[in-house]
């Protein structure tokens, strides 16, 4: 009875002490894909670019279609510019304002990335037919951006006055501010 005794003594020693759980690790896509994209700002702010755009499309791939993923590819477009990529980044832009249309800053870089590609005015003439707002919303922009200030200003006027709901709303409200505030100086 005592070997007994000691030997499940032995045995409860060896298992309780020697025996730990398993680390275990819940992947949640959408924490992580953020987690991506801010190691990929701050390889941008140290001037790791390739690192930055492989964060970047870490981010992407974790989180394919929400409106952060928006967020991620106008990162990614914007480091492509930086970097002297205009082409590649036309794409991120695009994508940026297809998941979430309602962020002035993808349709300015969007802007910006088609004047680096010299194709404003294939653009300008390819969004004139268009119906949809968002098209006209880049429009507008682009005709500012091209010296056309007044139809831009027009355009994105007669946005804001029909669909004064729309998120992006105010910004184009302020953005038309600040065009006709630089015009008067």
């Amino acid at each position: 009875m005592k070997r007994f005794a000691l030997l499940f003594l032995f045995i409860t020693v060896i298992f309780t002490s020697a025996y730990r759980k398993p680390y275990s690790y819940k992947v949640d896509a959408e924490k992580d894909a953020f987690l991506h994209n801010n190691i990929g700002i701050n390889y941008l702010q140290d001037r790791i670019y390739y690192a930055a755009i492989q964060e970047f499309k870490i981010a992407i791939n974790l989180s394919p279609n929400t409106q952060a993923t928006a967020i991620f590819k106008n990162n990614l477009g914007e480091t492509y510019i930086f970097i002297g990529y205009p082409d590649m980044a036309r794409v991120c832009f695009e994508d940026a304002i297809k998941l979430y249309g309602l962020n002035l800053k993808y349709y300015m870089n969007l802007a910006d990335c088609y004047a680096l590609l010299n194709i404003t005015n294939s653009k300008i003439n390819e969004l004139t037919a268009s119906e949809s707002v968002y098209d006209k919303i880049l429009l507008g922009i682009l005709y500012i951006k091209t010296g056309e200030q007044k139809r831009g200003v027009i355009i994105l006027d007669e946005i804001c006055q029909a669909n004064p709901e729309l998120l992006i709303t105010s910004a184009i409200r302020q953005y038309l501010k600040n065009v006709l505030n630089t015009n008067k100086n």
